[in-house]
């Protein structure tokens, strides 16, 4: 029941992203400010793939605690090393991505999933 929700979101969350991204390639294409979008563009890419780790194993876990199973890794080390690896790509490019803008990124989908966890308890009562 909860990971239902939690799969819900990500799929509000995803479409939200798509946009957010158009628009930073928009802002990428069209400003002077290519590495702030560089960046914010990477950083929400890795971010989305960090929650969608998180979604996937979310819901290994509900099903190995259904079937009585051992608990299974909720995957932070491999989202752990994903927030290293969008810090280090944007260390290692600094003329094509900023770091700061890619942290930015990076949190993005973890604020839209705290506001549209707001939104949906806001609803229910």
């Amino acid at each position: 029941m909860i990971m239902e929700t939690l799969q819900e979101a990500h799929i509000k969350q995803k479409r939200v992203m798509f946009f957010l991204l158009a628009f930073f390639v928009l802002g990428w294409g069209f400003t002077e400010w290519k590495t702030v979008f560089a960046g914010l563009i990477l950083g929400s890419l890795f971010g989305l793939y960090n929650f969608w780790i998180l979604v996937r194993k979310s819901q290994q876990y509900e099903r190995a605690m259904a079937e009585g199973k051992k608990r299974v890794s909720l995957g932070s080390t491999l989202r752990f090393a994903s927030g290293i690896a969008a810090a280090a790509i944007a260390t290692a490019m600094p003329e094509q991505f900023d770091l700061i803008s890619t942290v930015i990124g990076f949190v993005i989908p973890y604020v839209l999933f705290l506001i549209e966890r707001i939104i949906y308890h806001v609803r229910q009562q």
